[in-house]
């Protein structure tokens, strides 16, 4: 499996920006077809946030984050991003990493065999 390390969590205020990270170190990073990230807001379920396929050509977001949050991947570093624009309180949550083998950009957990400890990101009003 791939190991998955994220950084770039943090708190910031209402309308601010965050760009998350996630270093991919183990096998190698391109047998990850699909990357993704899922967030887990205190007493919620984790949900999906975004993915992004080999080629960053396709993308799935949320319907909550759509338009505020952007998926990059730099192959070459073995990375993804997660830039995160216009944050709202609501996105207050742990946002792990994922990657999947899979070919198709799908949002269900079940599809990422591999997984980060995850950032904390606060959103204060």
């Amino acid at each position: 499996q791939v190991q998955l390390v994220e950084s770039g969590g943090g708190s910031v205020q209402a309308g601010g920006s965050l760009r998350l990270s996630c270093a991919a170190s183990g096998r190698i990073f391109s047998d990850y077809y699909v990357m993704g990230w899922f967030r887990q807001a205190p007493g919620e379920e984790r949900e999906f946030v975004v993915a992004v396929n080999w080629s960053g050509t396709r993308t799935n977001y949320a319907d909550s984050v759509e338009g505020r949050f952007t998926i990059s991947r730099d192959n070459a570093k073995n990375t993804v991003y997660l830039q995160m624009n216009s944050l709202k309180p609501e996105d207050t949550a742990v946002y792990y990493c994922a990657a999947s083998s899979s070919t198709t950009v799908r949002r269900s957990m079940a599809d990422f065999g591999s997984w980060g400890q995850g950032t904390q990101v606060t959103v204060s009003s």
